[in-house]
């Protein structure tokens, strides 16, 4: 399975938070999973630290770096075909950097990790 973690997945997991659920685990674990993270997702955890809404510490980015490589934690770029694929979704749900993932999703035929109710409007796999 082919999975693209939301970012809340990504930071509880990085902080060991108790908060991702068992099966977000056992789908990070099991070594038969694509695992990948959105640029986009990168993008919205600067914008809410340089907007002090996400507290982390001041070495975030690297640490969560090596925690994504120790889990085989891929880059998802963001393409032009996600791009246009965003006018094309309704809208169950506003927020753009989850629309953008949401997305990604479709294009490229992933699941997500995420504990956000609003996906599973959009038809997509979520695994959680």
């Amino acid at each position: 399975m082919r999975v693209l973690l939301d970012t809340h997945a990504l930071l509880w997991l990085c902080s060991a938070d108790d908060r991702l659920s068992d099966r977000a685990r056992s789908a990070i674990l099991n070594e038969r999973n694509d695992l990948l993270f959105s640029v986009a997702g990168w993008w919205e955890i600067a914008i809410k630290v340089g907007l002090g809404k996400l507290q982390l510490r001041p070495n975030w980015a690297p640490a969560m770096k090596r925690e994504m490589r120790h889990n085989g934690i891929a880059w998802l770029a963001v393409s032009p075909d996600h791009c246009e694929q965003i006018p094309r979704l309704p809208f169950h749900h506003r927020d753009p950097f989850d629309r953008l993932l949401i997305a990604q999703a479709k294009v490229e035929k992933l699941a997500i990790m995420t504990a956000d109710p609003h996906f599973a409007a959009y038809g997509i796999d979520i695994v959680w």
